[in-house]
Order: structure tokens, then C-alpha cells, then sequence
């Protein structure tokens, strides 16, 4: 089969492999679309190196049908839709054990450690079928839409730990994939207004189409005087930082009212040094949240909110690509115009 496997950093190959056959207790699913992320650059250039294993076949937002089931697996049958969330929990650690397992210190990640779905077809492992990571959905919807279950239930993630509420005034600071996503969960759970802080006018105008009421471009706009104006000077509810950029982190807690949330979603680089001011948060008592990763329960919740329309995935995929055209599709994913790119074996 076709797949590309990270050989080494920055030594990506795409070409003919074995394909893989179910033992007991596996499956093997055809793919049928793997999104890309920004992770995957950064396993690609060696900048991310948690949980990863050389080499490795990439591609850690997969959906395709099942085409082998493994001998003693039971539930699944050959042609059923599935998505596969990739971090597969050990179940056992601290953070498992109190229904933390996104933070599990031993998960096996597909596209890290475990080969993912980059490729024709993708074998998912013992530990992963037990676990109960690939899920089979209700509805036959295109792969590329049900891959993105798994970036939506880290965002799921972040919507718990910022507890977005009816009427709340919500600040999204970015408008990428992950921006959208909560965006699109704001409104679902009754924000009175949603300000979306973006410079690209494409990706305000999304923001806008999915739920956002005010788009806001920062290189031309004072973001602050805006959310005062809306707010009649309380400032926001719910701050959500989508972009890994030090100096948002301390502009997020000017943005938050007197005993607002502010969530810390993106990652920033390096060990993420950012320098606040600890007083607001002191004087003002604002709840400063961080989310990472997303537990099964976030993403089987996301499977079902793209599966019943409620979160509009089909307006994320804004290019596809072939497996056979995988470079062409890493460099539009890492450029300013890609919102989702889509990869199919075919």
C-alpha cells in the first residue's frame, strides 16, 4: 500500500509499504481521509517529540470503513463508517484513573508511536480496540468530515474548562480550525455575542458564517476598546486564546470582566514562557484555565455533534489532496490560506 512513514526528522517517505493484517483482537480500516494538523509539521521537523516513535507512518485525524476485523473482536463489521481517536490511554495512571486520561503519562498516539493514517490503510492495535478509540458512527458521512472528530473534541475539551454559558460576551483569539470549532460551540451553547480576533478577512468571514457577531481585524482594530464597547465596559466572560503567542496571554486577562475565564487553549513554543500581570488575575479574581488533548468522552461527543449538523465540518475542508500529492498538500497546510486539507489514499 501507498503511505508516507517518517523514516527520521525531516526524512519523510512516501512509497509502497506491506500492508498490514488484522492479528487478534485488530482491525484494519481503509482509510478514506486524514486531515492534517500543525502537529504534523512539527513531528515532521522534530519541533514535537512527546510520545513520538521513529519511525512512524503519520497522520493522527483518520476516518475510512472497516475492512478486517481481527479474530475475537466483536462489534464492528466489515463496510462500518469509523473514526479513530489517536490517543489510545494506558487506563491505569493517576490521570486516567480520575477522568483525566487526556493527560495520560503512557498514551500511544496513531501518527506518533502507533502507524496512522497516512496511508491506504491503517491497523488499529489491540490496546486501541480495547480501549474503545475506534468508533464506529451513526451516520455514512464523507471521511474528511468524521476525521474531524478529533480535533473538535480537544476543543470540547477547552468549551469544559472555559464553561461557556447562555448570554455570555466570548472572545475567540484566532480564527484557524481550532478557533472555528469554538466558535461554532459558543453558539451552540447560547453566547450572546462571540468576537473573533483574526487578520486573515477569509477566515473572519468563516468565523462570521459559523457563529461569530463581530469580526475583528487586530492589526487595524483596538480588540480592547471593542470588547468594552459591547460589553459597556465589563469586559468578556469567556476569553479563549487560540493562537500559541506569548504576549495574547496577558492581553486575554485585560480582555476578562471581573471574575471571568480565561482559557489558555494553543500551546506556545518552547517551554511557553509568557509574563502577565499576576494582579489581575489576584484583584480580579479571573479563573485561568489551560485544555490539551481530548479524553474519549470529548471525542465520541464530537462524533455525534458533526454527525447530527449541529458543528458544520464540511465548511472546514477547504482543500484536498491525494496521498500521492502529499507534499503539495503539507505545503498549502502550512500556509495562510488552508483552513483543513485533506488527504485520501485514493
Amino acid at each position: 500500500m501507498l503511505a508516507a512513514r517518517l523514516a527520521a526528522i525531516d526524512d519523510l517517505q512516501l512509497g509502497e509499504v506491506e500492508t498490514p493484517s488484522p492479528g487478534p483482537g485488530e482491525i484494519l480500516v481503509k482509510v478514506g481521509a486524514d486531515t492534517l494538523c500543525g502537529t504534523d509539521h512539527k513531528i515532521i521537523s522534530g519541533a514535537k517529540t512527546n510520545f513520538v516513535q521513529l519511525p512512524v507512518i503519520l497522520g493522527h485525524e483518520s476516518a475510512g470503513h472497516v475492512a478486517e476485523v481481527g479474530a475475537g473482536v466483536e462489534g464492528y463489521e466489515v463496510g462500518d463508517p469509523v473514526a479513530m481517536m489517536p490517543a489510545i490511554p494506558d487506563r491505569r495512571c493517576w490521570p486516567c484513573r480520575h477522568d483525566l486520561e487526556n493527560a495520560c503519562e503512557h498514551k500511544r498516539l496513531m501518527g506518533y508511536a502507533v502507524d496512522g493514517g497516512l496511508a491506504e490503510y491503517m491497523l488499529v492495535p489491540v490496546d486501541g480496540v480495547d480501549a474503545g478509540c475506534l468508533f464506529k458512527a451513526n451516520a455514512d458521512l464523507p471521511s474528511e468530515q468524521l476525521a474531524l472528530a478529533e480535533p473538535l473534541g480537544c476543543v470540547i475539551n477547552g468549551q469544559r474548562q472555559s464553561r461557556v454559558e447562555p448570554d455570555d460576551v466570548v472572545v475567540v483569539m484566532g480564527a484557524g480550525p481550532i478557533g472555528l470549532f469554538h466558535t461554532q460551540l459558543a453558539r451552540i451553547a447560547g453566547a450572546r455575542e462571540i468576537i473573533v480576533s483574526q487578520r486573515s478577512a477569509p477566515r473572519r468571514e468563516l468565523a462570521l458564517r459559523l457563529g461569530a457577531t463581530i469580526g475583528v481585524n487586530p492589526e487595524e482594530q483596538d480588540l480592547g476598546e471593542v470588547v468594552k464597547e459591547t460589553t459597556g465596559g465589563l469586559g468578556a466572560d469567556v476569553v479563549i486564546v487560540c493562537i500559541g503567542v506569548p504576549e495574547l496571554v496577558n492581553e486575554a486577562l485585560h480582555l476578562s470582566r471581573i471574575g471571568g475565564r480565561v482559557n489558555l487553549f494553543a500551546g506556545i513554543k518552547g517551554k511557553g514562557w509568557a509574563e502577565v500581570e499576576a494582579n489581575l488575575i489576584h484583584y480580579n479574581q479571573i479563573q485561568v484555565t489551560g485544555s490539551s488533548d481530548a479524553r474519549r468522552s470529548d471525542y465520541e461527543t464530537a462524533l455525534r455533534l458533526i454527525e447530527s449538523g449541529r458543528v458544520d465540518t464540511e465548511s472546514m475542508i477547504s482543500h484536498r489532496f491525494p496521498l500521492s500529492k502529499l507534499s503539495d498538500a503539507l505545503a498549502t497546510a502550512a500556509g495562510k490560506e488552508a483552513i483543513k486539507v485533506a488527504v485520501t489514499p485514493s
